[in-house]
C-alpha cells in the first residue's frame, strides 16, 4: 500500500490525477489546483468560475490540464478524459482551441473580434499585423455571426501582430479557391 500512495505524489504520464482543490491540498510537485485554473480562466479571459461548477479538472502528463463534465475516480488510467484545455508546466500558460471554442463566449477579457476578412485568415493560419488595444499574450480571436460572438481559437498577439495558433489539421480555405 506504501507503493500507491507513493505514486500519487508523483506525476504519472499516462494517468489521469484529479487537481486538487487549492495549493495547501497539492501532494505533486508542480501540479496546479483547481483554484488556479479557475482563478487563471478569470483573471485573463474574465470567464466566471461558476462557469465549471459543473467540471473537474485533471492533469495527464507533465501539464497539461483536461476538463470533464462530470465526476470519475482519480486517479484513472484512460486515453482521454472529456478535453484538453489548458497547458501549465511552461512559462505563460496556454489554453487549447478546442477550450477557447466550447467556452469562448463566456469570455469578457482577451477577447479580440475580427473583421470576415481577418477571421478569414486567422482560420486559415495566416498570422497578420493589426493594431489592438488589449493585453499582449494568448487570446481568444472572434468573429461575429448572425450578431453573436463566435470564438474561432487561441492567437497570440505580440508586437502589432496576431499569430494564429489554429493546428493545421483544423485550418480552413474559406475563400472556397483550394
Amino acid at each position: 500500500m506504501a507503493d500507491d500512495a507513493e505514486d500519487l505524489e508523483e506525476n504519472v504520464g499516462q494517468r489521469f490525477d484529479r487537481l486538487p482543490a487549492t495549493t495547501a491540498e497539492r501532494t505533486v510537485e508542480g501540479r496546479v489546483s483547481r483554484a488556479e485554473v479557475l482563478e487563471y480562466f478569470e483573471d485573463r479571459f474574465g470567464i466566471p468560475p461558476a462557469t465549471f461548477d459543473d467540471h473537474t479538472f485533471w492533469e495527464k502528463g507533465a501539464g497539461k490540464i483536461w476538463i470533464y463534465a462530470g465526476e470519475s475516480p482519480s486517479p484513472v488510467e484512460l486515453e482521454a478524459l472529456g478535453m484538453t484545455c489548458l497547458r501549465t508546466r511552461q512559462e505563460h500558460w496556454k489554453p487549447t482551441t478546442d477550450f477557447v471554442q466550447r467556452f469562448g463566449r463566456h469570455a469578457t477579457d482577451c477577447v479580440i473580434d475580427l473583421t470576415h476578412e481577418q477571421a478569414r485568415r486567422f482560420v486559415a493560419g495566416e498570422d497578420q499585423d493589426l493594431e489592438w488595444d488589449g493585453d499582449w499574450g494568448y487570446l481568444i480571436a472572434a468573429h461575429r455571426v448572425a450578431g453573436e460572438c463566435e470564438p474561432l481559437g487561441v492567437g497570440l498577439y505580440l508586437h502589432g501582430e496576431l499569430r494564429s495558433l489554429v493546428p493545421k489539421g483544423r485550418r480552413r480555405d474559406l475563400d472556397g479557391r483550394t
